[in-house]
């Protein structure tokens, strides 16, 4: 029987054969027995379901992070409201040009505490306790 392969295909077939010292016939027998295998449907079966898990594990992760992400800006805004009186209007103009500076002051720390690597999320519990959270 004779079979073309695609050239990078067998010079990866060639390679394979050459670290592992078997036959590239060999190889590409054991390789065309394991396709035609009955039991090759579900090993992709299998391999298809753990690559879902992974994804749903990770879309899950992401769910709870956004989750925190939103009550973290809702506890933030419903504090800053509740405690920042308004300003009369020469006193705005200033806390504007304050407000500025603290902002850049405020993205610096971010970055510093991101290129550390420690997140907000490593510090909130992965179970927490509904009953026992404070508003």
């Amino acid at each position: 029987m004779s079979v073309y392969l695609d050239p990078d295909v067998m010079t990866m077939l060639a390679d394979y054969a050459a670290r592992r010292s078997q036959s590239q016939s060999l190889i590409a027998e054991a390789a065309i027995a394991s396709f035609l295998s009955p039991d090759a449907d579900e090993r992709r079966e299998a391999a298809i379901a753990r690559r879902l898990d992974q994804i749903d594990r990770r879309l899950s992760r992401l769910e709870r992070d956004l989750g925190i992400s939103v009550e973290t800006l809702a506890v933030f805004v419903r504090f800053w409201l509740a405690t920042t009186p308004q300003l009369p209007e020469p006193a705005a103009q200033a806390a504007r040009a304050k407000a500025t500076e603290r902002y850049d002051a405020f993205v610096t720390a971010l970055g510093r505490r991101l290129a550390k690597g420690q997140t907000l999320r490593q510090e909130i519990p992965e179970d927490i306790d509904a009953a026992g959270g404070a508003d």
